[in-house]
Parts: structure tokens; sequence; C-alpha cells
């Protein structure tokens, strides 16, 4: 039977690399960090590294290390069990508890991920009586987990407020029971910012909650790391927040929900994500604890990335690239074709600069764009680097066109 299976597959695989859709895994020996070594998929070799979500450098942080290794010593590898059989340690009790408190939110519960997070939100708080209002931009995450859920779904353009009115009027007149509004608080394509402050006046206004994904913002945006609410002012307007340890919290893996006690209670019962998985690695725990006791005085690490951002985004814009406009540490670079963005992903990486190319299904058709990432890890030195680097490659593509 697999062999015709077989032959489909690879014909679609082959069609992938003609479109230039192909994404190849790089393969780095050493720790993330703002320089890793590249061992394979690419030229061999230090290189420096702006494609992490290591906003704030601490995936290799000694500290974080450190915290790592005891855990080790103190709790042991793994739980190899779900919470509610045998799954809990204090560790996790006191990481939900920081959290919460980090966030100010009356819970938290963990996850293996944030993708599994918002894989168990929406079923579990909403029915077929209900209904989702979700932007159009928003992680595959949150979509994939309205589609586990019955309840009706609208979608508003991207920070569009008018659209979103719109899609709350149709959902109250529809008769819905209750209504979430849902939002990335950093579109992690584009490094935009939903404008929280006035989507909670519309959720005041039709008497809806608000959920957002603050996963390219806790730990960085915001005057205390605290993420787009603590930004736009409405930490205790909105009702629910997921996120993931596995970006600026240290880098590993795992993800949360912070929310209303009831809300976090209710999850603890029914959520599947959370029921059938394996609790979060005591290890991962621990670590994050010694991330948010490093964030306490994390002041000028934001301060070095904030100077980071600002100086690629200025260079850049000068250099003549269409940089996507904000002041967020994703700078998207956008390059339109998606063999280009794919070449020039290779040319940068020949000049010793580790970025990837971006194209569809992960952005839209003509959209292709290499994302940077900046991080606190980086140097002055190194940023301009990164920016003499995209000069020189776009020089050489030049070439190979006129050359063709």
């Amino acid at each position: 039977m697999f062999g015709s299976v077989r032959e489909d597959l690879q014909a679609t695989l082959d069609e992938i690399r003609a479109a230039g859709l192909h994404k190849p895994e790089r393969v780095i020996g050493t720790p993330q960090s703002a320089t890793v070594a590249v061992t394979s998929g690419g030229r061999p070799g230090e290189v420096l590294n702006f494609c992490a979500n290591n906003y704030l450098g601490l995936a290799d942080h000694p500290d974080v290390v450190a915290a790592a290794h005891e855990a080790l010593d103190r709790w042991g590898y793994g739980m190899a069990s779900v919470r509610f059989i045998c799954g809990t340690q204090e560790v996790h009790k006191e990481l939900e508890a920081r959290l919460s408190a980090f966030l100010g939110q009356e819970d938290t519960i963990l996850y293996s991920s944030c993708f599994d997070a918002n894989g168990g939100v929406f079923e579990t708080l909403l029915g077929a009586e209900d209904a989702v209002i979700s932007d159009a931009l928003n992680h595959a995450s949150i979509i994939d987990g309205i589609r586990l859920s019955k309840a009706r779904r609208f979608r508003y353009a991207n920070r569009d407020l008018a659209d979103l009115e719109q899609q709350l009027k149709e959902a109250t007149e529809g008769g819905a029971r209750r209504k979430l509004v849902v939002t990335d608080g950093v579109f992690s394509m584009d490094g935009y910012v939903a404008p929280l402050a006035e989507i909670c006046d519309l959720a005041d206004r039709y008497d809806a909650m608000v959920m957002v994904d603050d996963s390219h913002a806790v730990g960085f945006v915001g005057p205390g790391g605290r993420g787009t609410p603590e930004l736009h002012g409405v930490m205790d307007r909105v009702d629910i927040i997921t996120g993931t340890l596995g970006k600026a919290l240290g880098g590993a893996s795992g993800g949360y929900v912070a929310a209303r006690a009831e809300i976090v209670a209710l999850l603890r019962q029914r959520s599947r994500p959370y029921l059938f998985s394996n609790t979060l690695a005591p290890v991962i725990a621990a670590a994050s604890l010694k991330v948010l006791d490093l964030l306490e005085s994390a002041g000028d690490l934001r301060e070095h990335l904030a100077a980071n951002t600002a100086l690629f985004r200025s260079r850049m814009t000068e250099e003549g690239f269409d940089v996507l406009p904000g002041d967020h540490a994703i700078a998207p670079v956008m390059i339109g074709d998606a063999a280009v963005a794919g070449r020039m992903a290779e040319l940068l990486l020949e000049r010793g600069v580790y970025v990837i190319g971006f194209s569809y299904p992960v952005v839209p058709q003509g959209k292709a764009r290499i994302r940077v990432q900046l991080s606190a890890a980086h140097s002055t030195e190194d940023v301009n680097r990164a920016v003499d680097a995209f000069v020189a490659a776009r020089a050489e593509l030049e070439r190979e066109s006129a050359q063709a």
C-alpha cells in the first residue's frame, strides 16, 4: 500500500522544493546564544544568530544552567505521569504561583507547550451556544484550538477595531451566551502589537472576555517585562493570558495559562492537553523560577534589547530595505518572492549571519520575508555586522539576477 502513497508524498515534496518553499533544518553544535556553530545545513563554523526567540539572551545564562543542574539532583529528570495522577511536585506549584504574581493573574496552570495551552482553552470554556472572535493573523495554535471547540467562530481583520466591533455585534445579536475575543499580544510574523486597551474597551461594551497569547512579549515588553497587557495598562482587564517558557523565559519549552481563578480551576478538570500530557519536566520548572528571579533586575537587558532593535531597524531602513514598521525585536525584512528569500538567507549564512526565510504557508503567498530577531545577547558590533551582511547579500543577489 505505501508504494503509491510514497509516490504521492514524494511528488508533493518535489513541488514544495520547486516552489522555493522547502524549509531546511540546520544543525547547530553549541548552546543557543548570540553566536552558534552550524555543523550541517549551511556554512560550517561560528555564525551570528539572528533567528532565535532568545530575546533576553537567557538560554545559556550561567545562573539558569546552574539552577537546572541543581534541579536534576533534587527533583529528578522527568515525572513519568500526568498532573492529577502523580505528576505534581512542589516546584510546579511554586512556578504557577510565581507566574500568577508576575502576570497579575489569580492563578496559573502549566502545559507542556503554549501550543497545548491554546489547544486546551477553547474546547473547555466554550460550547455551541458561545462565540469566539479571533484576529485573522493569530498564531496557528489559536486557530487549531478554536477548531476543537464547538463555539461559533468570528474573525476580524488584523488589529482592525471597526471589524472587531462588527463581529462582536453579530455574535451578540446571534444570542451568544459567552463571547471571547482572542488575539496575539505580538504577531510573530510581523512584530505588530495588538491594541489591547481598545480591544478591552470593546469587550467591556459587548460583555466579552479577552484572551491574549503573549508568547512574544512576556519577559521584555512593558516597563517590568510583563508583556503587552502591562504595556497598554490593562493587566486587570485581560481575563486569560497564554504564553511560553520557550522564548524570552529561558528558551526551553513549556507553556501556561494565567487567568481568573475559576477559569484555571475548570481547565484543571476538563482541559485535555493538561489531563492527558506528561507534566512539564521539573528541571524546566526550576530553571524558569530562576529566570523569573533574573527578570526582577533585567532592566538593563530590556534596555539593551531595545537599543539593538532600534539600531537594526534604523540602519536597515537607511540602506533601503523594506522593514515592517514598529519597535519590537521581531524585525521582518520583506522580500516577496519565496525563492529569493530562501536564497538571501543562504547568502547571509555564507557571510556569517544565521537567519531564516519565511514563506507560505507560514506567511501568505507573495509575502515571503526574512524575520530577523534581535537579542540582548547581541553586541552593537553584532548588529552592524548583520546589516553589512544584508547589504552584501543583496548585491550578490542582484549580480546573480543580472547573469540569469
